[in-house]
């Protein structure tokens, strides 16, 4: 959709429609979205650098702001820190008003309250994120607004995002191989000695400089289970785990393949082999139109016979701008959400992945996690480059 404002047209780049629909589903008027993942979603794939990492400035912290009227995308606005004035100039938000003005969660807050009074809307039924709305700002709205409903958005907006359009399913797929490209050649940098504290360091170095922004690595070395950074060195026919998730523009890239220093054991091949088994059984599983349980249920059966069923695990959730989003798939496992979508159809561009974690009790952890993105026939797994044993030390 595009909309005009003083001869300038600009692309509004997200789904109005479906927007207005959810909304209106979810019994809202206004939304006004506060989470730096929403926001961005809402903007085009905008986020501001300069708060990417941290949102804590002075007492307060930053909260942008989007607030946009149910099939009225013309009363769009943008609230955001006095900074972003020069973003503004140099690349214009779509929406026809922009108050670059703020400092403070409170500042930001009274402007939002200021925009849908001007709107006529003192009695509309506001969407708000109530986990990305800090207190203070809360507060400021409901005093603001008394004749005002408010109504958690949260729910609306993932439903929103579950879709993938093209451009975002590109960034997901960039950000997939360069962290698999990435964990693949700190493996085999890593030799005899080397710390799981260095080896983390050099994954961050190497997906750094593949244009990613490095979010976390979680490591293992021989047969602990501890996936934390520390002085433990690597040995030779060790194996070694790494899960890493890392972002493109926003999207996440998450992970998780095997290193071995030396060459595999046939245990371990064995025991890499059933681990994969249970991937390929929840693979078949996808596709759109299939029911989103389906592939639990698959992937779930084949562990129960498999003979590593006592210590292994399976699980699979949604991805894209956050590590956990719609499709939700399974219930508190291991991140506490409702799996609301296993008894609904899978869709064309959803993303989601895929993860079989072993706890062997003598060989240590080892684990494949898989980012597929869901077609009409099938999938397309992003980042399928290392998913048998990869050597440490060949660098």
């Amino acid at each position: 959709m595009t909309i005009h404002q003083s001869g300038l047209a600009r692309d509004v780049p997200f789904d109005t429609a479906k927007l207005d629909r959810l909304m209106e589903e979810a019994g809202i008027d206004v939304l006004l979205a506060t989470s730096k993942h929403n926001t961005q979603y809402l903007l085009g794939g905008y986020r501001f650098i300069f708060f990417s990492a941290m949102d804590a400035i002075g007492h307060s912290r930053y909260l942008p702001v989007v607030a946009y009227e149910k099939g009225r995308p013309e009363h769009s606005i943008f609230i955001g820190n006095r900074m972003e004035g020069g973003e503004h100039e140099n690349h214009p938000f779509w929406t026809p008003s922009v108050q670059a003005a703020t400092w403070t969660s409170h500042e930001a807050a009274r402007l939002a309250v200021e925009h849908v009074r001007k709107l006529g809307l003192h009695n509309a039924r506001i969407g708000f994120e109530p986990a990305f709305l800090p207190v203070d700002a809360y507060r400021i709205i409901v005093d603001g607004l008394p004749d005002a409903t408010m109504v958690g958005a949260t729910g609306m907006m993932e439903r929103m995002r579950a879709v993938k359009t093209l451009g975002e399913l590109k960034k997901l797929r960039h950000a997939s191989e360069m962290i698999t490209d990435s964990m693949q050649a700190t493996v085999a940098a890593a030799r005899e000695g080397s710390t799981k504290t260095e080896i983390i360091e050099r994954l961050r170095q190497e997906e750094t400089k593949r244009g990613l922004q490095f979010e976390y690595c979680l490591l293992t070395l021989g047969s602990s289970h501890n996936r934390a950074a520390s002085d433990q060195a690597w040995k030779p026919g060790e194996v070694l785990s790494i899960d890493s998730g890392g972002n493109h523009q926003g999207y996440i890239g998450d992970l998780c393949r095997m290193g071995i220093l030396g060459e595999p054991d046939a245990e371990l091949e064995d025991l890499l082999g059933h681990v994969d088994a249970v991937q390929q059984a929840a693979f078949a599983k996808v596709k759109a139109g299939a029911r989103g349980g389906d592939l639990i249920e698959a992937g779930q059966s084949a562990l129960k016979s498999s003979p590593v069923a006592g210590y292994t695990d399976f699980f699979a959730h949604g991805m894209g701008l956050i590590t956990h989003e719609a499709p939700f798939l399974m219930t508190n496992h291991p991140v506490t959400y409702d799996g609301v979508d296993a008894e609904r159809p899978l869709e064309a561009g959803m993303v989601i992945s895929v993860e079989t974690t072993m706890l062997h009790p003598k060989r240590g952890f080892i684990k494949l996690e898989d980012t597929l993105a869901i077609t009409e026939t099938g999938y397309e797994m992003y980042g399928d480059r290392g998913r048998g044993w990869n050597r440490g030390g060949t660098a």
